[in-house]
């Protein structure tokens, strides 16, 4: 056979090699593409649907640490009333149905009011997430906090604003999360301004499931979408059952503050409206009104005073949800209200 024949017959062998690899490698670049559009979808689609239950859960929360700091800081103006009455009693511990109030202690009670005041006067600017704080720590224990010290030595009481607001979150163990949270992302920055409030209530693990942008290799990246999938789907569910409980706990918080205020309206007129300040020219009446208000202001203290959210010990490990003491909480505000209605009180 001819040399040239030869040559071209090799030619076009090679030729149709060509065309065979070059359709392959267009095979694997497409689907490359595809996995790469997958793992951005599903991507952001995990974002969406955390940002949906975080939104939710950190409204929840947020509300409700706003109820706890206005009832606590109510505690000044019931303060200021009671100490007006003259040759009071000692009202000692409460004991009753399994529900145990400690002894009325005035100092606390006025302490809580004024520190629950200066965080309350810090929210407006702190951010999402920060009442929400408050209420998960508790939010007796962060207005005590707030006329304690920051870790600078300044006292927080003496701060305003978000200043204070900021050095509590940073005395309840927020500091480390708001130094390391500043630069974590997920795939772009979701976290924005909620950044300290998430981490207060989900712990380091909200700054773990997702180290940044997606890979651009399509394989590393599906892999990288497939685990923060996992991880986002076990925040949703933590994020959730934390919602669920944080409305409860408000519904039953509410009850009892909607019964306490009853009971302060009715003591603020018998000693401001009508004059009496000498327990022993009280009425049984007015008596009775004075123990149940003493009796609620104490109920409320412990309710605020509660952790819905307990830390992680884990260093990236999820928070805990602390289900029996918010539990049994609700169920000791049911009795002493109940025993309150039904005029029961020992």
């Amino acid at each position: 056979m001819p040399l040239p024949l030869i040559l071209g017959i090799g030619a076009a062998v090679a030729g149709v090699a060509g065309v065979g690899t070059g359709i392959h490698g267009a095979v694997k670049m497409k689907e490359a593409n595809d996995t790469m559009t997958e793992a951005k979808t599903r991507h952001e689609r995990n974002i969406k649907k955390f940002e949906k239950q975080n939104k939710s859960t950190t409204a929840s929360m947020d509300s409700l640490g706003k109820l706890e700091l206005d009832i606590l800081h109510t505690f000044g103006e019931f303060s200021d009333v009671f100490e007006k009455i003259q040759n009071r009693p000692v009202f000692a511990e409460y004991h009753k149905d399994g529900v145990k109030l400690p002894t009325y202690d005035g100092e606390k009670i006025k302490e809580v009011s004024v520190g629950a005041e200066v965080l309350l006067g810090g929210l407006g600017g702190a951010g999402v997430g920060a009442a929400g704080g408050f209420a998960a720590a508790g939010a007796t224990t962060a207005a005590v906090m707030a006329l304690g010290t920051a870790s600078t030595g300044t006292a927080i009481a003496s701060l305003s604003g978000v200043a204070a607001t900021n050095a509590t979150l940073a005395a309840l163990g927020g500091g480390a999360i708001a130094a390391g949270g500043g630069g974590m992302a997920l795939g772009t920055t979701i976290l924005g301004a909620t950044t300290l409030g998430v981490g207060l209530l989900v712990g380091g693990i909200i700054f773990n499931f997702a180290g940044g942008k997606l890979s651009d290799k399509a394989d590393e990246a599906m892999a990288q979408a497939m685990k923060a999938q996992k991880q986002i789907n076990k925040i949703c569910s933590y994020l959730k059952d934390l919602r669920a409980l944080s409305d409860n706990y408000q519904k039953s918080l509410q009850s009892v503050n909607e019964l306490y205020t009853m009971h302060l309206t009715e003591l603020k007129r018998v000693v401001n409206v009508w004059g009496h300040t000498d327990w022993n020219d009280f009425t049984d009446e007015e008596k009775r009104i004075t123990e149940n208000t003493v009796l609620l202001v104490g109920l409320l203290y412990n309710m605020c005073k509660v952790e819905l959210v307990k830390k992680s010990t884990e260093k990236n490990g999820i928070n805990i949800i602390n289900q029996v003491d918010a539990q049994k909480a609700m169920e000791d505000a049911t009795r002493v209200t109940n025993n309150i209605t039904n005029k029961n009180i020992a």
